[in-house]
């Protein structure tokens, strides 16, 4: 799924959806000479959504699929741009939002707070995904003197409270055998204002999601403490639609899943041009995004609900109550996957099994159009070490977690004639250790002996 060679046949995003009685709904009645505004909530720099969100929407095929339903209403989508899911579900849930995108653990509580005010919402598909969970890191600053995530304790960490980075800063801890209550001070704080406490120095870690760790590795701002895949938990991002809106306007649902499954496609068929896309629209660097949505990127899309998700949706439900965030929650009753399986027809059950390939060492050279792939992190730095000033972005994979980071951010260790990745210094020193005579290296030494 993470290259045109490598990934499940296309989606097959003309087959119709499962179509759900019509009963009530806020919206306009559909008909005739009438208009229905259907509003969808998305979180532009939360980019591993992109495929319900920024992406989808700079590519048109959600607006393209509801001209095509031809059913005499005239449609408008009211794109709501928003820095987190909270808002999202909190205008879901007062009626105001039909469809939204964001990370698990705000998909648990978007579940927890339909169910209590009366407005039941349902997971209806999946954007982005990570088996491992590397779509979260821990970062600090260039200059710090933290090594691992033990050296938190007591320490001030800035994070956003019910969010799937702050899932992974919790479980983290505990690993660590440190209280996430009484362990660390916790600041609550929205992703760019915990970017601005790092590099101010009022916070001494910031773990958040996607894109925030790569833009500020990117920027030289930070430096990876933690890679999320050493959890080995998966993290996802998904679509949910209110149950009222889908009953009401299943035709409107169905158009939305078919054209998430079109800009699936897209991305999986240019993932250059979409990170260009989603650069243009978010002001992020294409870089960065590409570092997460690329070919052999952190993240893997395709809109299937798999077992392994939900399972792991399960898993999170603890971690929320134990923050009193939410109480139980009825993860089947809250995933529905009638919807999605219909408009995938019959690939669901190839994209059901499907793996994510191994992500592979790629090079962004200046001025092309494309990237190229190596067979190992060593003939990337070998490449690299002849081209230096004509390379835009140089992307590995970590060695143990396969967590993929920029190549001149990684920790290098040298193993007799192998040269090898990693993205954080733990997962580097946990190699050390079972393998003697192995050593930390600096960039430059590591292209020096690549070259």
């Amino acid at each position: 799924m993470k290259t045109p060679a490598t990934k499940p046949a296309a989606i097959a995003a003309s087959t119709a959806l499962l179509l759900l009685p019509v009963t009530g709904c806020g919206s306009a009645e559909a008909g005739s000479g009438s208009t229905v505004t259907v509003t969808v909530g998305y979180q532009s720099k939360t980019i591993n959504t992109v495929t319900a969100g920024t992406l989808l929407r700079s590519l048109g095929y959600f607006e393209k699929q509801l001209d095509a339903l031809g059913d005499g209403t005239t449609y408008k989508v009211d794109w709501q741009d928003y820095a987190t899911g909270a808002p999202i579900t909190a205008q879901m849930t007062a009626g105001k939002i039909d469809i939204g995108s964001m990370g698990d653990f705000p998909l648990l509580i978007n579940a927890a707070r339909g169910k209590q005010l009366g407005r039941p919402t349902h997971l209806v598909s999946v954007t982005g995904y990570n088996l491992r969970g590397g779509l979260n890191t821990i970062v600090t600053a260039p200059g710090s003197d933290l090594a691992s995530v033990e050296d938190l304790d007591g320490k001030k960490v800035s994070t956003s409270v019910g969010s799937a980075a702050d899932g992974t800063l919790v479980r983290a801890l505990q690993r660590a055998g440190i209280d996430p209550d009484k362990g660390i001070e916790k600041l609550n704080q929205q992703p760019a204002v915990g970017a601005s406490a790092l590099t101010a120095g009022s916070a001494d870690a910031l773990s958040q999601f996607v894109a925030w760790p790569g833009l500020l590795a990117y920027q030289g701002k930070a430096k990876a403490l933690y890679d999320g895949a050493q959890l080995d938990l998966p993290t996802f991002h998904g679509v949910t639609a209110r149950e009222d809106f889908a009953k009401k306007r299943p035709a409107v649902l169905e158009a939305f899943l078919k054209a998430q499954a079109e800009a699936t496609v897209y991305l999986d068929a240019h993932p250059v041009a979409a990170a260009e896309k989603v650069a243009g629209a978010t002001g992020l660097p294409a870089e960065v995004v590409y570092l997460y949505n690329g070919a052999h990127g952190i993240a893997t899309f395709d809109p299937a609900v798999k077992p392994r998700l939900v399972a792991a949706l399960k898993e999170d439900v603890s971690v929320l109550k134990a923050a009193k965030l939410t109480g139980d929650v009825d993860v089947d009753a809250f995933v529905d996957d009638r919807y999605v399986r219909k408009a995938l027809g019959p690939s669901y059950a190839k994209q059901l099994a499907a793996a994510p390939p191994p992500a592979a060492s790629e090079v962004w050279p200046k001025g092309a159009g494309g990237t190229r792939s190596f067979g190992t992190p060593a003939e990337l730095l070998a490449y690299v070490a002849q081209h230096e000033d004509g390379i835009r972005a140089a992307y590995v994979p970590d060695a143990t977690t396969g967590t993929l980071w920029f190549a001149d951010r990684a920790v290098w260790v040298a193993d007799g004639r192998s040269l090898l990745p990693f993205v954080a210094p733990a997962t580097a020193r946990a190699y050390l250790g079972a393998h003697g005579g192995a050593r930390v290296v600096t960039y430059a030494e590591a292209l020096g002996r690549a070259s």
